[in-house]
């Protein structure tokens, strides 16, 4: 047995098969909640990695997976790991040309996706002729085309077998996830099954003992209970949420899913569920859950929850304190990492608007100088690297993988985008992407931190932060702000004179945009192109 998620899956199945695993808790009582057991869930996997290895499809080739939440997210992906396949997510807010180019980067050869996207789906496939098997989940709407060849997934599940009898599979079986697309067009980045699960999926204990043997893993599960209830409420398109789920599914515990982000709904399951840890991104979905906590589902019992965890966009302090002060024995966790390192570290309980975004790294992260690869000095700035069990590379792109992944001594390391300090304790404050950083007369300015300013103003229910060319500064901080229902007019001046007592003067915004709604993707990620684009709009230079 290897560090192989198929074969780590398939342990803890044998060891607690009656344990329910799945809980599709959507609309209770409508008929689309589903409940599936460890063995359930294993045989369901089954079905579909029988079909697609009887579709032809050989270990290495790529699926996507090009759908909503639900059980065939994670079943199928479960399918994918067991015949040999390579999951890739499908961002499913795409259009078809963002579908064709993903489609071809990553050399798709079947696709699983849900009914509703046939339109994109059959707009984008004349141009991604390596694309030869189509799995289509639920009923296409009214007028939708036809697609020749498209399998249903139900029947597809119906016929296959749910016993196991796949070949050995390899701890260099690999799993991409597709990352960007806001700042430019997405990267596939490629893991090794036994790095993810060492980096991302609990084999490295961050917070308990490392896993040393692949056996280890279901004799954990055996002696100990279950009890946990994990609920990632970001898609599953999104790496985080995937991964949270195979975190439960590794250590026994049960998941929870919804199809959409609905803040109320995610209450009334937390209270009816009882779950005990929901995974999140940042301010866009824990402000909502906040408002419905102080308006309808006010007196929500809480009682079962132990800690809600944001990774992926950093809470505010002031929506973090807010959230604290609703659920003071709920533990609120600001972690940091990303697609192409996994977890990295968790943020202080002293981390905030006057001290800026600082971590507790593990022992793999390091703040280097970009160039020379080098720790850098206390105070200095440098880039967030990591070290040992980190990706691969992107697929299909070399030269972006030459300038992010490298070789220092015997181990790979990764170089992220996210600039850096460190102090004299090793506590690491993080700065902000560099790709985002704003220069406006010489000085750098990261969004990230004007953000944090803007958001505790009691207005301001959401900001993005954006440089907008200047001919006098080469660029100046331009704030795009969604108000507060029911806030009062809110002017430049107002917000400079909130921002003073906070930030540097070079860090002031020169700009403000009153905006509807901050366009942020489905899990709660800035979108900056949008907001440059917008403040620039408004600049009318």
């Amino acid at each position: 047995m290897e560090y192989n998620l198929a074969d780590l899956f398939e342990s803890v199945v044998d060891v607690v098969p009656d344990r329910e695993a799945l809980a599709y808790a959507d609309h209770p009582g409508t008929g689309a909640e589903r409940r599936l057991t460890y063995a359930e869930l294993d045989a369901a996997a089954n079905r579909i990695a029988h079909h697609l290895v009887a579709a032809g499809l050989k270990p290495g080739e790529h699926l996507g997976l090009h759908l909503y939440n639900g059980v065939e997210y994670l079943q199928t992906v479960l399918a994918c790991v067991k015949a040999r396949l390579v999951p890739v997510n499908v961002n499913y807010r795409y259009v078809a040309d963002e579908l064709v180019y993903l489609y071809r980067d990553a050399d798709l050869a079947a696709l699983v996706f849900d009914a509703e996207f046939t339109e994109r789906v059959a707009a984008a496939l004349p141009q991604t002729e390596k694309l030869r098997h189509l799995v289509r989940v639920g009923t296409p709407p009214e007028g939708a085309p036809s697609l020749d060849d498209c399998t249903a997934f139900a029947e597809a599940e119906a016929a296959g077998s749910p016993e196991r009898g796949f070949a050995p599979r390899s701890a260099d079986d690999q799993f991409i996830i597709y990352t960007g697309g806001t700042t430019g067009m997405p990267k596939g980045v490629m893991w090794r099954q036994e790095d993810l699960f060492f980096a991302a999926l609990g084999g490295g204990a961050p917070t308990g003992e490392p896993v040393k043997r692949p056996e280890e893993l279901a004799e954990r599960v055996a002696a100990g209970g279950d009890g946990i209830t994990f609920f990632p409420t970001p898609p599953l398109m999104h790496g985080t949420s995937t991964l949270t789920a195979f975190i439960g599914f590794n250590f026994g515990q049960r998941v929870v899913l919804h199809r959409k982000y609905v803040p109320e709904e995610v209450l009334r399951t937390i209270e009816r569920e009882r779950v005990t840890s929901v995974s999140l991104v940042g301010d866009a979905m824990l402000r909502p859950l906040i408002d419905a906590l102080n308006g309808p589902l006010k007196g929500t019992d809480l009682s079962s929850l132990f800690s809600v965890s944001s990774s992926g966009a950093i809470m505010s302090e002031t929506v973090r304190d807010q959230f604290r002060a609703l659920a003071p024995k709920v533990m609120v966790l600001d972690n940091f990492g990303s697609s192409e390192s996994g977890f990295n570290g968790t943020a202080t309980d002293d981390s905030g608007q006057d001290r800026g975004f600082r971590l507790r790294v593990n022992a793999r992260t390091q703040v280097v100088d970009p160039v020379t690869y080098e720790p850098v000095g206390v105070g200095e700035p440098g880039r967030i690297a990591q070290r040992g069990h980190v990706p691969l590379g992107y697929y299909n792109d070399p030269r972006k993988t030459a300038e992010t992944f490298f070789t220092k001594g015997d181990e790979r390391w990764v170089l992220l985008g996210d600039m850096a300090t460190v102090d004299e304790e090793g506590i690491v404050t993080v700065l902000g992407r560099g790709s985002q950083c704003i220069n406006t007369g010489g000085e750098k300015v990261y969004p990230e931190e004007v953000e944090q300013a803007l958001k505790a103003h009691p207005d301001v229910y959401d900001a993005l932060v954006a440089g907008v060319p200047d001919a006098t500064w080469g660029n100046h901080v331009a704030a795009v702000v969604q108000l507060r229902e029911g806030a009062g007019p809110l002017d430049l001046e107002r917000v400079q004179e909130h921002c003073r007592a906070r930030l540097a003067g070079y860090k002031i915004p020169r700009q403000l945009v009153i905006a509807p709604a901050i366009q942020r993707s489905p899990s709660g990620k800035a979108d900056y192109r949008w907001a440059r684009a917008v403040a620039t709009e408004a600049d009318g230079r």
